[in-house]
């Protein structure tokens, strides 16, 4: 449990892109299951599920790098 303690505080933005992702991969699949996809469908979808993701929690990041400047210069 420590170990995974560490690797969250020292990797915010990989954990809460692989938070996120799983999440939304759940709901996709969960809200699609009926659709009739094949399986490459759902692979691609998935794959671009995670991508999008990871630019989600990339562009909420910018404001981070903002925040530690600020407290720096005070």
């Amino acid at each position: 449990m420590e170990m995974i303690k560490k690797t969250v505080s020292s990797h915010p933005n990989l954990s809460a892109w692989f938070v996120l992702a799983l999440g939304m991969v759940l709901i996709l699949v969960y809200e699609a299951r009926d659709v009739g996809l094949q399986g490459m469908q759902w692979f691609w979808l998935i794959l671009i599920t995670i991508l999008v993701a990871g630019a989600c929690i990339w562009i909420v990041s910018w404001g981070d790098s903002d925040e530690d400047a600020e407290e720096g210069s005070v």
